[in-house]
């Protein structure tokens, strides 16, 4: 029997939409008025990969690289177009914002599903709904991020998505509806988008896939079953698949983004020192995991005795969950906490939370992937709660109570000022001192002046001068699979002869370009000193402006 037809997207879930949007809105208005939606270097980065598929001296897919997965940046690409929101970072922006707009829907939705099926949802259901979706869309560290090009509010609207679908699909296996198409391939089709933004979304799918698997066994009879399976499991293995394609065939390596050069496991290798030769959690999957839950915790309260309310959210949700078995697919929403320990403990990914050792703020914001649980939770366990309680004052005092308890301890985020937004500045203020005495110097050289540089390191300071990329030579101008190095690239060939390349060349202290530069006969003409970071030097290379060969 089929689901019989519902109108899901009603007046109610639109009103859900249009107060996420308003309050998106603001809060993006707040943090472009102070200047603050590039504080991530990883924002930076994200920004101008998606810039040089169209503006680089060798645009093209290519330009996307390896480490990082591919759908954020093209989602940004038609935004970069602007040469304004590309300076200023609301090309970046606008992804996450429509994502954060969608995700609180999805939240909201989640829970309506869960508790009511496709029947017409009561007031409880429908006001624990609304709880869920406040508490996800007023969380202070996703009301930054959002404003910003991170991928995490884009990965988690495909996130909570996936998990809407999921719990409709086995919602008609479990009442005998039977295989129920529709919801498994837009399940899928949110997994081929978690997968193509973060490899999260690589874990999620395989648990997903699992858990349907034993479903379609049971269906596997039923017309139609097994050809849907089929093209839920190809839209599922998509991601993956085309991402380990992409890196054999350019990279000759389909786990370049795992153990290349860029990779986590590199990074971690190259800044290791003698003060700390290991970071916490590696190899130690009891030690990761707390890291990565405090990580949660830190996102969600701020002092010590606002986790008594996550404690007892996390109990009740445990008794709801074992007397209402009927709600289990809620817990895939906890997939980011298995997922985080073996990328703590194995893959050289660190979390640094500031109240741990060693005492400073790396990756805090992967906790906020925890975020749906809490808020999806926190419904369930006062739906839990109101059917248990007797009296309209009493019920209404349930849900004020509920309201208070995230209210008082999302105040004390906003007092401290939200983990996410305090991780970003202090990892900030050396580069952006850097990248702006950068720009304002860059800004004095000719128009159609060319240059050389590594844009590993400060990409930024091209971004905030407006200096177009297909004017900067780069370690991205060159043919990836001539592995390790391409004599014949534009890149290696200006590193070895500047003088028939650039009129200038811009170099870091360690980077690729100052380890060349250092042999060739180049006149200083700006050194550049800041606190916290490399020595930069712009050198002349005595090349007579114009004669711009390429």
């Amino acid at each position: 029997m089929k689901r019989q037809p519902t109108d899901r997207w009603d007046q109610e879930t639109t009103l859900v939409f249009q107060v996420a949007a308003f309050t998106s809105l603001l809060s993006f208005l707040f943090y472009f008025r102070h200047g603050d939606l590039l504080l991530y270097g990883d924002a930076v980065a994200h920004i101008n990969i998606a810039r040089r598929v169209f503006d680089s001296r060798t645009p093209g897919l290519l330009q996307l690289g390896t480490v990082w997965l591919p759908l954020p940046h093209l989602l940004m690409v038609p935004f970069l177009l602007s040469d304004s929101g590309w300076q200023t970072g609301i090309a970046g922006s606008i992804p996450s914002l429509v994502s954060f707009v969608l995700g609180t829907a999805g939240v909201y939705r989640l829970v309506r599903s869960a508790l009511s099926g496709d029947a017409k949802p009561s007031l409880e259901v429908r006001i624990s709904a609304w709880l869920a979706a406040v508490i996800y869309a007023a969380n202070p560290n996703l009301i930054y991020l959002q404003t910003t090009a991170m991928t995490e509010p884009l990965y988690l609207a495909f996130f909570i998505w996936e998990a809407v679908h999921f719990t409709e699909f086995v919602q008609d296996a479990r009442e005998n509806r039977g295989f129920s198409k529709s919801s498994l391939l837009k399940c899928g089709w949110c997994l081929l988008g978690a997968c193509l933004t973060r490899y999260d979304g690589w874990f999620l799918a395989a648990t997903i896939v699992t858990l349907t698997l034993f479903i379609w066994i049971k269906y596997r009879q039923q017309s139609g079953a097994t050809r849907a399976f089929t093209k839920f499991l190809l839209l599922a293995a998509a991601g993956p698949l085309l991402w380990l394609a992409y890196n054999a065939a350019v990279y000759r390596n389909p786990l370049e983004f795992a153990n290349g050069p860029y990779s986590a496991r590199a990074i971690e290798q190259k800044s290791a020192t003698a003060a700390m030769p290991s970071r916490p959690g590696s190899h130690d999957l009891r030690t990761a995991m707390t890291y990565f839950l405090k990580s949660a915790e830190l996102n969600v309260a701020e002092s010590n005795w606002h986790r008594l309310w996550l404690l007892l959210l996390l109990s009740v949700t445990l008794a709801v969950l074992f007397f209402a078995r009927e709600h289990w697919p809620v817990l895939l929403l906890c997939t980011p906490v298995p997922f985080y320990m073996l990328c703590i403990a194995y893959a050289g990914v660190p979390v640094f939370v500031p109240v741990w050792w060693p005492f400073s703020s790396y990756n805090v914001r992967y906790g906020l992937e925890m975020l749906p649980a809490f808020a999806v939770f926190a419904a369930l366990a006062v739906h839990a709660s109101w059917k248990l309680t007797n009296g309209r004052w009493a019920k209404v005092a349930l849900i004020a109570a509920a309201l208070s308890l995230a209210g008082v301890s999302y105040a004390s985020i906003w007092r401290a000022q939200p983990v996410c937004y305090r991780e970003a500045w202090v990892n900030s203020r050396s580069r952006i001192a850097l990248e702006s005495a950068l720009a304002s110097n860059l800004q004095l050289f000719p128009h159609d002046a060319t240059f050389l540089m590594y844009l590993g390191d400060h990409v930024g300071a091209l971004q905030r001068a407006g200096i177009p990329l297909r004017r900067v030579i780069n370690e991205g101008n060159h043919r990836t699979w001539k592995s390790p190095q391409d004599p014949q690239g534009l890149w290696e060939r200006s590193l070895a002869h500047p003088q028939q390349y650039v009129d200038y060349v811009i170099a870091c202290d360690g980077d690729p370009v100052a380890s060349y530069v250092e042999r060739r006969d180049l006149q200083s003409v700006i050194v550049l000193r800041t606190t916290g970071q490399p020595a930069c030097t712009i050198y002349w290379t005595r090349r007579p402006l114009g004669n711009h060969a390429g």
